[in-house]
């Protein structure tokens, strides 16, 4: 159970993150190019950091295996938007 304490902290500090980062970039009154930059780098830090730890226990917890796939996806979704913003 110990070695669960990383990764449940992991879950929420990513959700955290991922709930920030999807109220900042769902505002319709503009965005500022630097901010909405630096979150989604946050975010796809914390995804990338989340499913690394979730991948860890993927195989022995099911939730931690869909956990880490989700993370990868978030990750990714992250990433494409940044390279949008050129």
């Amino acid at each position: 159970m110990a070695d669960l304490v990383k990764c449940v902290r992991s879950n929420l500090d990513c959700a955290d993150i991922c709930h920030t980062t999807g109220q900042v970039l769902s505002r319709h009154t503009g965005y500022d190019t630097n901010l909405t930059r630096t979150v989604l780098e946050a975010c796809a830090t914390a995804c990338r950091s989340c499913g690394e730890e979730c991948e860890r226990h993927a195989g022995m917890h099911e939730h931690c295996r869909v956990c880490a796939e989700t993370c990868r996806q978030c990750e990714e979704a992250c990433r494409d938007l940044l390279a949008s913003l050129g």
